[in-house]
């Protein structure tokens, strides 16, 4: 018997098929929305008035009346209990409690301003920024300042401060940010500076009086990322500690510092390190073949130094080195790679056949001088002929 055919089975699984097919394009119930949830109440704007701006207006207005001569005006509206209005001044919320208004920071860079910076300035315990460079402050840093406890920058650079290292500075759990540079301050510049205990980031110390030491137990201990000691009195030798300083050192400069001391090749473990400086020191020797694995330097300064032997090929070929200077030393050779730096001064050294270097009789006479070898400790020892 023929099988039987069976049309409206067909008809109806193809029906089935569109239906499927059609399904997704018919409307859907829209899901009832979702209830609103109930607004938030309006926040209340932070009230001016508190125990903390009424200390803050007491320090403002006796810094006013330390103030001698302010050309630009800009503490003229320094008037009034309402702080927060002052040029110069920020409040924002207090760490401790978002309830309470308060000065967050003071901002008078390049002001011109001349006068002192009065003892009230500690009553302004919440200030995170104190920016006051380029003005005309003399005297000291109040002690007072202990009291900012929430202080991260400090900024006096370019004023007419003096007397020894402020030593509070060193007692301030926040502070990360140093900037003491061209001022008068003298004395001795404390090891606690480097410390881990106050782990500043960036030190600028530059074109004061200070003394520093270069011991292994100073210096080479900062975790900061940039160190700035131009224009110094450093006592001591470059220490091989100094590599003990690649988790974080990011730019070191040293120059016109009273350096007497050879380079250690440690210093090749500064892997992060972008800018050296060690121009117009006293440093003998040659230059570490292990600076050419200073991957991350773009700038090597040791120009007028004492400095000798050849520039190694490892330092001219670093890839991302843009400016070199090894003028002023008595290098005898220099790699022909080294022509590719794109800013390069190699004037002034005893290298033959190139252009603007010491004259012959320069030359001949460095070579009979006694020659210069390293000691462990990084200082020159010289020996007698």
């Amino acid at each position: 018997m023929a099988p039987l055919s069976v049309p409206g089975s067909k008809r109806a699984l193809r029906h089935v098929f569109l239906l499927c097919l059609l399904l997704p394009c018919l409307p859907q119930p829209v899901p009832a929305p979702s209830p609103s949830p109930t607004p938030s109440p309006p926040s209340l704007p932070l009230s001016p008035f508190n125990d903390r701006l009424e200390a803050a207006y007491i320090a403002l207005q006796a810094w006013k009346h330390a103030i001698t001569d302010d050309p630009k005006n800009l503490t003229a509206d320094w008037c009034g209990p309402f702080v927060c209005n002052y040029t110069g001044v920020f409040c924002a919320a207090a760490p401790d409690d978002p309830h309470i208004l308060t000065v967050a920071g003071v901002d008078l860079n390049h002001g011109r301003i001349a006068g002192v910076l009065p003892d009230h300035l500690g009553l302004l315990a919440d200030v995170a920024l104190l920016h006051l460079n380029s003005n005309r402050f003399h005297g000291t840093l109040p002690a007072s300042m202990q009291h900012m406890r929430l202080l991260y920058e400090l900024d006096v650079s370019n004023n007419l401060l003096s007397g020894a290292f402020p030593s509070f500075l060193t007692s301030l759990p926040s502070l990360k940010y140093l900037d003491l540079r061209f001022n008068h301050f003298d004395g001795q510049l404390p090891d606690a500076v480097f410390g881990r205990q106050l782990s500043l980031d960036a030190i600028f110390a530059n074109d004061n009086r200070f003394n520093v030491s270069l011991s292994s137990q100073s210096l080479a201990n900062s975790t900061a990322s940039v160190i700035v000691l131009a224009n110094t009195q450093l006592a001591g030798c470059l220490p091989p500690s100094i590599g003990d300083m690649a988790d974080t050192l990011v730019e070191l400069v040293l120059l016109n510092a009273s350096i007497s001391s050879c380079i250690p090749p440690e210093i090749g473990k500064l892997k992060k390190l972008k800018v050296l400086d060690l121009s117009r020191n006293d440093l003998a020797g040659e230059l570490p073949e292990s600076i050419g694995d200073m991957e991350s330097l773009e700038v090597l300064n040791v120009g007028y130094n004492m400095l000798s032997g050849v520039v190694p090929e490892s330092i001219c070929v670093l890839p991302k080195l843009k400016n070199l200077t090894v003028a002023g030393n008595y290098f005898c050779g220099e790699p022909v790679s080294c022509l590719h730096v794109p800013l390069r001064d190699d004037r002034m050294n005893c290298i033959p056949d190139w252009p603007h270097q010491r004259s012959h009789e320069e030359c001949i006479a460095f070579e009979h001088r006694p020659p210069v070898h390293c000691g462990a400790d990084g200082c020159v020892v010289r020996h007698p002929l």
